[in-house]
C-alpha cells in the first residue's frame, strides 16, 4: 500500500505546527498541545492495529474513543509540551507510514473501528483497514491541521 498521501497529510500538519505560536483555544476546545497529544495517541493505536494485521491477525480493532483530556494532559506533561509532542509525532507518523507501506492484501482486512471527531467524522463499524487509513489521511489529519490554524496568534 502506498503511503505518499499519508506522508503528505502529515507534512501539512507539521508545516502548520512549525508556522508560529498558538493561542488559547475557545472554551471546550483542545489546545495545540492537546491536539498533538491526541495525534500521537492516535498514531500509537493505528500502529498497533497495523502490526496486528501484518502479523496475520484476522481480527483487529481501532478505538480512538477511549482517549480523554486527562490522558492527553498527562501526555503533554510527559513530553514537555508542544516541542516534545511534535518530535514524538514525527517518530510515530514515520513508523505508521513505514508499516502502511508493508501492507499488501492485509490492508483490506476488516478492522473494528471506532472514530468520533465531532459531527463530521463518526464511525463505529468494521471497515477495511485501507478505508480507515484513508479517513485518517483525508479527513482526520486535515481537520486537526485546520484546528491548529485557527489557534494561530
Amino acid at each position: 500500500m502506498d503511503s505518499a498521501g499519508l506522508r503528505l497529510a502529515y507534512r501539512g500538519l507539521f508545516d502548520e505546527v512549525d508556522g508560529g505560536e498558538f493561542g488559547l483555544p475557545p472554551r471546550g476546545e483542545l489546545s495545540a498541545e492537546q491536539i498533538m497529544a491526541h495525534l500521537v495517541a492516535n498514531d500509537e493505536l493505528m500502529i498497533q492495529a497495523t502490526e496486528a494485521l501484518l502479523a496475520g491477525s484476522t481480527f483487529a480493532y481501532y478505538d480512538l474513543d477511549d482517549m480523554h483530556r486527562p490522558q492527553l494532559d498527562a501526555l503533554v506533561a510527559e513530553q514537555g509540551g508542544l516541542r516534545g509532542l511534535t518530535a514524538l509525532l514525527h517518530g510515530t507518523s514515520e513508523r505508521l507510514c513505514a508499516l502502511v507501506e508493508q501492507l499488501g492484501l492485509e490492508a483490506e482486512t476488516p478492522v473494528a473501528t471506532c472514530l468520533r471527531e465531532g459531527f463530521d467524522l463518526d464511525v463505529d463499524e468494521p471497515l477495511p483497514w485501507s478505508r480507515t487509513l484513508d479517513l485518517h489521511t483525508r479527513v482526520h489529519l486535515p481537520k486537526h491541521q485546520a484546528q491548529l490554524r485557527l489557534l494561530r496568534v
